[in-house]
């Protein structure tokens, strides 16, 4: 059994499309409440009781480890990892994000340390690092305006279709030898090139603006975010604008055996979103 949490999110809706459609796997989705159109069968889980999710875990099941973050969400998935552990599960595939480590800001941070905590848990692991997606590109855009404090710098993006396609392959071929998986887009873009490329397939203008750490603060303050999540946010922008996230990897192309969508064919396939947002 493939068992898939966080389930109805992007990531894992193109994996159990992928997992079924390609037929001969029994697939599991987790969900925090019933959901339409998964595809597969589902089972009620949530990771702020472990032990909800550790119960569907049975010895030889291959485990798909993924939920957005939230204040619980370092103990949370330590815990289901144990429970995998204890239940004797075959391989845990896990989303993290690029450069993940202890200590680092927000995300990063906290992948970081469940990261550590999978590693040395007894079972077999892949841990997918991708870098930022692509479907938050449309709630980033206001009023014509793209706001950050990237700087000129290139900065990488990539489809979640990408990394539910890498997260297949990963969870149906025989388990391998355990592996940190740095996932990218085909290119690295600044966002003034990312911003025009917007505004090409919206037909009217997108304008990124660059703001210093402050500013950018204070904005996303108005935009209603607190402290200290919007300082954090924002030194992050400023840290990834770096050249960090400026190198590609041909990761998404060996494992999945194609190349990653470009930027400009998710935003042709997505000018809804744009709108919607």
């Amino acid at each position: 059994m493939i068992v898939v949490t966080g389930a109805t999110g992007s990531i894992g809706r193109a994996l159990t499309e992928r997992l079924t459609s390609s037929g001969g796997h029994d697939v599991l989705a987790v969900v925090r409440r019933p959901a339409a159109h998964l595809g597969c069968d589902h089972a009620l889980g949530d990771f702020d009781e472990p032990e909800t999710i550790g119960r569907l875990l049975s010895p030889g099941d291959r485990l798909f480890l993924n939920s957005s973050l939230w204040p619980g969400f370092t103990r949370a998935h330590r815990a289901v990892i144990d429970l995998a552990a204890r239940a004797g599960v075959a391989q845990v595939v896990t989303v993290s994000v690029r450069g993940a480590t202890p200590g680092a800001k927000l995300g990063g941070g906290m992948h970081g340390e469940v990261d550590a905590h999978l590693r040395t848990s007894g079972v077999p692991w892949s841990i997918l690092q991708p870098t930022g997606f692509m479907q938050n590109l449309p709630r980033d855009v206001r009023d014509g305006r793209l706001y950050g404090s990237y700087g000129p710098g290139l900065v990488n993006y990539i489809d979640t279709r990408d990394i539910a396609e890498v997260a297949a392959t990963l969870l149906t071929r025989p388990v391998g030898a355990d592996g940190d998986h740095v996932l990218t887009g085909p290119e690295s873009l600044s966002h003034d090139r990312i911003a025009e490329l917007i505004s090409a397939v919206l037909g009217r203008p997108v304008r990124y603006v660059d703001l210093p750490v402050p500013e950018m603060t204070a904005h996303l303050e108005r935009q209603g975010v607190t402290q200290p999540l919007a300082g954090d946010l924002a030194a992050l922008m400023a840290e990834t604008g770096d050249g960090r996230w400026a190198t590609a990897t041909t990761t998404v192309e060996d494992l999945a055996g194609r190349p990653p969508r470009a930027l400009s064919t998710f935003l042709s396939e997505h000018v809804h979103a744009f709108d919607a947002a």
